[in-house]
């Protein structure tokens, strides 16, 4: 089962519709047990057949083995300290890229005392097994289940069979693919690409995407 906590976001929603797509069972996460049901029904609508269900954010952490962390950074502090005990063992996915927006000057990179999102989520979860992945992927195409997804996702993490597991999931969505970027540390740079990706995407009007050549 993976959970999607903070999962009525858009990247939350487009990750769980399609791994949800691939066959993988998925429960969407979030403070209001309402709001995870609602988002759950909303995807079910667009792949019938499927297994999506809501849940508050506890419960579906509790069900889960794979547990992704989709909602803004501000909130990640206090909600993993609220869910040490219930990760721990788990394999948690963190897909947040924390960022600022300034009028007329667009996104920018919050700088992270810890290094990256992924980094603090590790020293906040000393008994998960974290890995950084997903950040760098359009949500909007995520949740268009007809559109063919291309890039590469880039996957990080200290625990070799946690970041091999993700980069299964990652090769169950269709056209992306999954690249070994190393060590945890390395997330810092991969979580500081999407607001220039944001940037261009303001600036082309278009859902820009990464892609690593030679390999």
């Amino acid at each position: 089962m993976l959970a999607f906590l903070g999962g009525t976001g858009p990247e939350g929603k487009g990750l769980a519709l399609r791994l949800a797509a691939a066959g993988e069972p998925v429960i969407i996460g979030s403070r209001d047990a309402g709001r995870a049901a609602t988002a759950a029904e909303e995807l079910l609508q667009l792949a019938p057949g499927t297994n999506i269900s809501g849940a508050e954010n506890a419960q579906a952490a509790t069900q889960a083995d794979v547990v992704f962390l989709a909602f803004p950074y501000e909130g990640q502090r206090s909600t993993l300290e609220q869910l040490k005990d219930t990760l721990a063992g788990k394999v948690v996915v963190d897909v947040i890229a924390p960022m600022s927006f300034q009028r007329g000057r667009g996104a920018s990179a919050v700088e992270v005392e810890a290094g990256s999102a992924a980094q603090e989520a590790q020293e906040l979860l000393p008994d998960s097994l974290v890995v950084s992945a997903f950040q760098n992927i359009s949500a909007e195409e995520l949740q268009q289940p007809d559109t063919v997804m291309d890039g590469d996702v880039i996957v990080c993490s200290d625990h070799a069979e946690a970041k091999s597991l993700v980069m299964d999931l990652v090769s169950k969505i269709h056209s992306l693919r999954p690249v070994d970027g190393g060590g945890l540390a390395n997330s810092k740079y991969v979580e500081q690409i999407t607001p220039m990706l944001v940037n261009i995407n303001r600036i082309y009007k278009i859902h820009a995407g990464i892609k690593i050549v030679g390999i």
